[in-house]
């Protein structure tokens, strides 16, 4: 086994695998990447296995046809095929969405598909509409009467993503219509048949809201969430594949986990912890765009990464013990001292480290590491992590 020098925190790096197709073992397959750690000596007590979803939900072969979520949704809000569905607080998303919608579409053929996009942002930081051209319009809600002739580009992929959904609708032969609003009710005053609560994060807020007067509502989560071919989320955390397919986020997910975990411990007797992770919860301080299109970072985790991540605050510390006259030496001793101590919450040694799940850092860092354009590292490994 490797010993990591006492002067390394901890580290994380990116096991190169090669191209996983349906049908594999990803069990196999992130075994034989980990047993080469382990024959190079970089596998240790403590250290932790991060998975990206995409590649588990491949090899499970966890895709779902366009046509197979169009029925699904026809059959959940009891639509005609001449029916009108409203589609409320979706995210602009090429990848995450497109296909959804299309499938939206397919299910009312005859009939009439009503987007209402918040403004002037979705929930992960998109942009729908120029703030400026809201603030400057001064309404609540905006139609396409209001925005006329106006081409409203997302900053980052030039995209104009009301026109864009409107094709997607318009191609699969219903009619569209777009409105913009951060009223969830809105979208109610147009007569819908039913509606479907397309955000993420706030899914839950927003159906409340929208039952309340339409009892006729669900979340992307109520869709494809059992059976053989399902995710826990139903269809949010898909993406678009090929050959009118999404593909979900990975079933069974803590079986996964589980038996990587056994596995290593009794084929190479080292204890790990591991993880599945999505999405890194972060905002990219550029763009304004949050990663988190994802309805968590963790798909699923061994027990050991349970609970919170907290710490003291060594900055405060330090500076307050040199005030205080302590040598660099002296310092040392008492910060050592600290570690061991049952901090409470609210002690001045803790001021600025806000307690957070252990698997969302983790799985934040891994998605950082192996990264949204695919690095070829789709396992990370992450040492000293535990302590």
């Amino acid at each position: 086994m490797m010993r990591i020098p006492d002067y390394i925190g901890p580290m994380a790096m990116g096991l190169k695998m090669g191209v996983i197709v349906p049908g594999m073992d990803i069990v196999d397959l992130v075994f034989e990447s980990v047993k080469r750690c382990h024959k190079d000596g970089f596998l240790n007590n403590g250290d932790i296995i991060c998975v990206t979803e995409s590649v588990v939900a491949r090899a499970q072969n966890n895709y779902v046809t366009v046509e197979a979520v169009s029925g699904a949704i026809r059959e959940k809000l009891k639509l005609s095929e001449d029916g009108t569905v409203g589609v409320v607080f979706p995210i602009t998303s090429r990848n995450r969405f497109s296909m959804i919608l299309g499938s939206i579409a397919e299910a009312v053929p005859r009939g009439k598909v009503i987007v209402q996009f918040s403004m002037p942002w979705d929930e992960v930081g998109n942009q729908t509409i120029s703030p400026e051209f809201v603030e400057t319009s001064g309404k609540e809600l905006l139609t396409m009467d209001d925005i006329g002739d106006r081409e409203f580009t997302h900053p980052i992929t030039g995209m104009d993503y009301i026109r864009y959904y409107l094709d997607i609708i318009n191609k699969a032969g219903a009619r569209g219509e777009v409105i913009l609003s951060n009223d969830p009710l809105a979208v109610l005053e147009l007569g819908p048949d039913g509606v479907i609560a397309a955000d993420i994060h706030t899914r839950a807020r927003t159906k409340n809201a929208i039952c309340c007067e339409h009892e006729n509502c669900i979340t992307l989560c109520e869709l494809f969430n059992s059976g053989d071919v399902c995710s826990d989320w139903g269809l949010l955390g898909s993406n678009m594949s090929s050959g009118g397919r999404l593909k979900l986020a990975p079933r069974d997910g803590n079986t996964v986990v589980h038996r990587i975990q056994q596995r290593v411990r009794v084929e190479l007797g080292v204890s790990v912890e591991v993880l599945i992770y999505g999405d890194g919860a972060y905002k990219d301080p550029t763009s304004g765009i949050y990663e988190l299109a994802d309805p968590s970072v963790t798909v699923a985790t061994t027990s050991g990464l349970y609970g919170f991540r907290r710490g003291y605050k060594l900055k405060y510390l330090a500076d307050t013990l040199h005030h205080q006259g302590k040598t660099p030496e002296e310092i040392e001793v008492i910060l050592s001292c600290k570690k061991a101590e049952d901090l409470s919450e609210s002690s001045m040694e803790r001021e600025g480290t806000t307690p957070r799940p252990m698997e969302d850092i983790l799985g934040s860092l891994a998605d950082l590491v192996s990264g949204s354009a695919d690095a070829g590292t789709p396992v990370v490994l992450v040492k000293n992590f535990l302590g």
